[in-house]
């Protein structure tokens, strides 16, 4: 069976989608079979593999309405399949914004996501669930399926309080929810070796969460932010580049990490 992993945090622009695409394109260049699960309406996640939301006929809307089946709605990139190092997008648009709305009644509204996985999930190695920012109906979604959290989080002040809110509700799920939900890790993005806060903050992470922080760093990287608007994972886009590198080793570590769970 697959492990389920959300990557999330409740602070905005941290680098969560790049994080999962990145992710999902490195662990499938490893030879791992990937599911990526877009949670955001956004849909950034979703076009940022290569996929054009707007033209899904199916998302992850149609799944959590129960309309649909992720065997069903699952979509793949050509652009991926030419690099590779392809991986299966269950895709999101706007319409992923009303399925709040529409869940408000229903019960176990916050297992549906867990329970459409169930039929696929000895399919993959790994489900990676791309979570909005906000704690809403969506990212509780995500966080009762899965086995884990990956937080991606910058070295900064800021940073640490929105984690401390993370945790909490990493533990309050845990508690009344999910009990297999733990946090995996926290992975260090954008990172800049030259500014000392950052050096302060990753040291002081370290001591205070030990082997949850990855042995991984993301270094700030412009090819990485460039990839999105070709529609690619950086890895993809240009596997040179040291941030797509150090995504790659990310993968393995966490091939690794898992092989321990």
């Amino acid at each position: 069976m697959g492990k389920i992993f959300c990557v999330a945090n409740q602070k905005g622009g941290v680098g969560k989608t790049t994080t999962t695409v990145n992710l999902a394109a490195g662990l499938a260049q490893v030879g791992q079979r990937v599911l990526m699960v877009d949670l955001d309406p956004q849909g950034n996640a979703t076009m940022g593999s290569g996929v054009d939301k707007r033209q899904l006929k199916l998302s992850l809307y149609d799944v959590l309405l129960e309309s649909a089946t992720i065997s069903a709605a699952r979509v793949q990139s050509e652009k991926l399949i030419e690099a590779g190092c392809s991986y299966d997008i269950l895709g999101a648009n706007r319409e992923l914004a009303g399925a709040e709305v529409e869940l408000v009644d229903v019960e176990r509204r916050e297992k549906r996501l867990k329970q459409a996985l169930v039929a696929v999930d000895k399919e993959y190695d790994f489900v990676l669930i791309d979570c909005p920012p906000s704690l809403s109906m969506l990212t509780l979604n995500g966080l009762c399926s899965a086995n884990g959290v990956i937080v991606p989080m910058q070295c900064e002040y800021f940073a640490l309080e929105g984690l401390t809110d993370l945790v909490n509700t990493i533990k309050q799920v845990h508690a009344n929810l999910n009990p297999d939900l733990q946090l995996i890790g926290l992975l260090r993005v954008m990172f800049d070796s030259r500014i000392t806060l950052q050096q302060q903050v990753s040291e002081q992470l370290k001591d205070h969460f030990g082997d949850k922080v990855f042995d991984a760093v993301i270094p700030r990287n412009v090819r990485l932010a460039e990839a999105p608007s070709y529609g690619l994972p950086g890895v993809v886009f240009d596997p040179s580049a040291k941030g797509s590198q150090a995504f790659v080793e990310f993968a393995r570590e966490m091939v690794a990490r898992v092989g321990k769970l």
